[in-house]
């Protein structure tokens, strides 16, 4: 996919990062100003979709990441974004994950305070099941994003057990809808590494309104791969929901939440 990516002023390259779980190639740009993302088919119009939502979000001052350019053909696309500060929060000790978290739970909060009618990205519920019911019907569930208590047990009886929370859980959703990251996982957040202040987020592409809960149970399960014991997530989890307001959080619409995800991935 290099092809695909812009021309560069004499003495700056791209040099190859990594590749998303959506399958994008991303290049980060040798003085470490800019990224980019390449991708083809299918890839590439979701890729558009991420670049609506970062162009989108810029303006509300949250850290996340501006675009820098844009180029769509019939071979694919690529989108160049400028760097967020920091390193991301998945590459921080314990003990620095959890003096970082309080700053982490407020970007998420003024995330989740944008107010709904200013934005024009849905990341519905309904849609995400649908997507869900798609990726099963066609065996492409990957079993490494799956909890490990759920990897025996065959995707199409998961996704039944959560269809029978569906009404329950769209009701919720109807009650309480925000702008959701959509995949508010630990390298998404950007971290500066001498002050642990969250600097921005990135990686926007399932942005949208959505139940708040989508992205506490991401948030939270992926922590839990960092802590060393067990003190820490249980203080994360209480400055996480006492940022939010929230006296009694609802374990079971965490569950639902983090048991779907993997689904839509495929």
């Amino acid at each position: 996919m290099a092809d695909l990516l812009p021309e560069l002023p004499l003495g700056k390259t791209w040099i190859r990062a990594s590749e998303g779980e959506s399958g994008d190639a991303v290049y980060r740009r040798s003085d470490g100003a800019a990224f980019a993302k390449a991708s083809l088919g299918e890839g590439a119009v979701q890729l558009d979709e991420e670049r609506r939502r970062t162009e989108w979000l810029a303006p509300f001052a949250l850290g996340s990441a501006a675009v820098l350019d844009w180029h769509a053909s019939s071979d694919g696309a690529c989108l160049v974004t400028r760097a967020v500060a920091g390193v991301p929060a998945s590459d921080l000790s314990a003990s620095d994950l959890l003096k970082a978290w309080p700053s982490i739970a407020d970007r998420v909060k003024a995330l989740h305070e944008i107010p709904v009618a200013d934005c024009p990205f849905a990341r519905s519920l309904s849609a995400m099941f649908d997507r869900a019911a798609d990726v099963v019907s066609r065996n492409a569930v990957n079993p490494d994003f799956l909890d490990p208590e759920h990897q025996a047990i065959a995707p199409p009886v998961l996704l039944d057990r959560l269809r029978a929370q569906l009404p329950a859980r769209l009701a919720q959703e109807a009650r309480d809808l925000v702008v959701c990251h959509g995949d508010a996982c630990l390298p998404n957040f950007m971290v500066d590494p001498e002050t642990l202040r969250c600097t921005g987020f990135i990686d926007l592409g399932r942005l949208g309104t959505a139940d708040r809960y989508v992205d506490f149970s991401l948030l939270l399960a992926n922590a839990r791969e960092t802590w060393t014991d067990a003190a820490q997530p249980l203080a994360a989890r209480q400055s996480l929901f006492e940022a939010h307001r929230i006296s009694t959080p609802d374990d079971e619409r965490l569950a639902f939440y983090l048991h779907l995800d993997p689904l839509t991935w495929g």
